[in-house]
């Protein structure tokens, strides 16, 4: 049996959950994957209080989660350039805000409808997402829109800035924080990466060692 010393729990459609699964596969370090179902509040609470996915447990049982905080305090070698992402920190997280807004609009219909979510979580998700998102019937009805402006997005902030990772020649925590976000729209057949982030997205799968429903095969 592996000896695994950390333990992560997840969302599977989560980009910042998938952000830190990315991460620990750059870093090379073994962990046992637990994914949350979405209804579940009393598991994250019991852990760190609140309901907020990612958590990690390392071999000392204290519980931690915030994405960046969980890579950072594991990264002891500063294999993810850290400096490169807080020189650039505004743009980044910028760019990342921009993405998430359209992206979130055409993937949430599709997300609950993957075997992460069940008949009770589905709704639950559903109901938590409409409030601010409104029915997700209408999400579907506009998706053209969505499409649209995260391809405008994208041609705007990302193609031309691949070198052939952000503003860099090599892979950073950057390059993370952005494939993870960038990951569900996979899952939303009518939209297409331009070919050039189709290959990013590619390089940073195959360095980080990412498999999206790794947890169902």
């Amino acid at each position: 049996m592996l000896n695994l010393t950390m333990k992560l729990y997840h969302y599977v459609h989560c980009p910042f959950c998938i952000r830190v699964r990315m991460g620990l596969g750059f870093l090379n370090h073994k962990y046992e994957s637990v994914v949350v179902a979405y209804d579940d509040e009393n598991t994250p609470v019991k852990l760190t209080g609140k309901k907020m996915l990612p958590i990690i447990v390392k071999n000392d049982g204290i519980a931690q989660n915030e994405s960046l905080d969980i890579l950072k305090d594991l990264d002891n070698k500063n294999q993810l350039s850290w400096d490169f992402y807080f020189t650039n920190k505004t743009e980044v997280d910028k760019l990342i805000e921009l993405i998430g807004s359209p992206l979130h609009s055409l993937a949430m219909p599709y997300w609950i409808w993957t075997p992460e979510f069940d008949e009770k979580s589905r709704h639950y998700f559903q109901s938590k997402k409409e409030i601010k998102r409104g029915p997700f019937k209408n999400l579907v009805r506009d998706q053209k829109e969505y499409i649209n402006e995260l391809e405008k997005i994208l041609d705007e902030n990302l193609l031309n800035k691949l070198q052939p990772f952000f503003m860099n020649s090599k892979i950073t925590i950057v390059d993370i924080m952005i494939a993870s976000h960038l990951w569900g729209a996979y899952i939303v057949p009518e939209f297409q990466f331009n070919s050039k982030i189709h290959q990013y997205l590619m390089k940073v799968k195959e360095l980080t060692h990412f498999n999206y429903h790794a947890d169902f095969f």
